[in-house]
């Protein structure tokens, strides 16, 4: 793993997301999701690294956060294409940081990770008078997830974060993403986490071609005739995934659970 230390020009970005600002304390990510989309940003940093085993720290990122009414009842989300918290901020604490220089503003903040290091900051998100703070999973399984985030926290470590984020007060939510076709079992994670979630979310894998090769590759090693099932699906103008999305709907209807389709993609 390559870790540098840079100076950044701005911390707090414009988004085009479902938010009003982004916020990214740094460039790359530990954690080396097989699915990234962000793998995109790699074109920008110099890294010969591949994705995943490069992290450069925005070591000037508090610095940078101005105490300007602009932000104030606005929506930040942390992160857009990185992990705020991957293994990193623990050594540096930028996103906690970040955090503390935007108590007096009062944005309204949103935070989603892959770590149970979310845990450390829970006296900083009581801070915030409008906060959501939520974990992604795509599996319970742990090997399997070794094999597609193989330095992400468990699945176990990310539902215990969860848990003791919503004893905490915290609003909190579960991202199901990305949905992998006949390995992702979001019945099963749905009923591992609502306890402790107040609303989830979902988004279906989106096979941008920078990630086939991975996929087509792990899928090999599961089971080989995934790789055909999956050129089948993605060769369909969504019909599978509409299927899914009735199901999911239907589902969280029938257990009363607040839901949300958050991207769907189709075709590639």
């Amino acid at each position: 793993m390559k870790l540098s230390e840079i100076k950044a020009k701005s911390i707090i970005t414009k988004s085009q997301l479902n938010c009003d600002y982004c916020v990214n304390p740094y460039v790359g990510c530990m954690h080396g999701c097989i699915y990234c989309y962000a793998r995109f940003m790699k074109r920008f940093t110099g890294h010969p690294e591949e994705w995943g085993r490069f992290v450069d720290a925005k070591v000037n990122a508090a610095e940078l956060v101005r105490q300007s009414e602009k932000y104030r009842g606005k929506e930040i989300f942390f992160s857009s294409v990185t992990d705020p918290y991957q293994p990193v901020e623990s050594r540096y604490k930028l996103t906690h940081n970040v955090l503390e220089k935007l108590i007096p503003i009062q944005p309204t903040i949103a935070i989603q990770s892959k770590s149970d290091l979310l845990v450390r900051d829970i006296d900083v998100f009581k801070k915030f008078k409008n906060i959501d703070v939520g974990i992604s999973l795509s599996t319970l399984d742990e090997s399997t997830q070794k094999k597609i985030e193989p330095r992400a926290s468990s699945p176990q470590r990310r539902i215990d974060a969860l848990m003791k984020l919503k004893k905490a007060g915290i609003h909190t939510h579960v991202f199901i993403s990305p949905i992998l076709p006949e390995i992702t079992d979001w019945k099963a994670i749905i009923k591992a986490t609502k306890k402790y979630a107040d609303e989830i979310w979902f988004e279906n894998l989106n096979l941008y071609p920078s990630i086939k090769a991975n996929i087509y590759k792990f899928l090999e090693q599961v089971d080989p005739n995934l790789v055909d099932k999956y050129k089948e699906i993605y060769a369909k103008d969504g019909m599978y995934w509409n299927k899914v999305e009735d199901e999911i709907k239907q589902f969280c209807k029938d257990e009363k659970l607040n839901c949300k389709i958050y991207f769907h993609h189709t075709r590639r």
